[in-house]
């Protein structure tokens, strides 16, 4: 999207896991190639001025490991194959923003700011897991010592601060500048920003899980862009 008023281009690449994946089959287990960056997004970057990364959610689902010789060296969620190490959702999403994030770092031609937007609250459910009943009808944020991160999410946000602050050393030297823009405290305080079970218009005859893992617009999400803001300001 071009904003002719202020000389400004909005790209938005929808990438699920940064790195190379396909599935075999429709319902079957993704297959992700941890050394290779998307081509669905890093070829069409370099000339942008601002790149913003995220992911984690698309992590849990069940996934098969591939190193860059096309070696399947461990799996997530897999169901017990033979000779396949269950490695887990941390150690993919760990080797996709190593991946991502070093290759943007030696983009030719790329100048300009890489901004890794870290986890927010996966979920916001009680009572139940999504499938077990659970929901989320919060009408007010937490207080600050009602909530924490823990489990997964908190393996998530670990990894990705990692591998940031790794990439974010080792790009300095080549003129691209790392940030971090850090969600994680904000969002995990707002179990009143999902749907729920009102996730659909209205007029529409749908049951539906209760949605406790998208996030309401306008909701606590127009913060991101706050924060945003201010980075960049004071970084200029």
């Amino acid at each position: 999207m071009y904003y002719e008023a202020h000389d400004f281009t909005l790209s938005i690449f929808r990438s699920l896991f940064l790195v190379k994946s396909n599935q075999s089959e429709t319902d079957g287990p993704w297959n992700l190639y941890l050394d290779e960056p998307d081509d669905g997004w890093l070829p069409f970057v370099s000339g942008y001025d601002y790149i913003i990364i995220s992911g984690a959610t698309w992590f849990s689902h069940p996934s098969m490991f591939y190193d860059a010789g096309g070696r399947l060296v461990g799996c997530q969620s897999c169901g017990g194959v033979p000779g396949v190490p269950e490695l887990g959702p941390r150690y993919s999403l760990r080797a996709a923003f190593r991946t991502a994030l070093r290759a943007i770092a030696n983009l030719e031609g790329f100048t300009g700011t890489a901004i890794v937007r870290t986890l927010t609250a996966a979920s916001h459910f009680e009572g139940g897991e999504w499938d077990k009943g659970g929901d989320c009808q919060r009408t007010r944020p937490y207080a600050g010592n009602e909530t924490r991160v823990a489990g997964k999410e908190l393996d998530f946000y670990t990894a990705q601060v990692e591998e940031f602050n790794a990439a974010k050393e080792a790009a300095r030297g080549r003129g691209v500048r790392m940030m971090l823009m850090d969600a994680k405290a904000a969002m995990v305080l707002r179990p009143d920003g999902h749907p729920s079970r009102y996730g659909h218009w209205a007029h529409q005859n749908v049951t539906l899980y209760n949605d406790c893992v998208h996030w309401c617009l306008p909701g606590p999400v127009d913060v991101w862009n706050q924060m945003l803001l201010q980075m960049l300001l004071d970084a200029s």
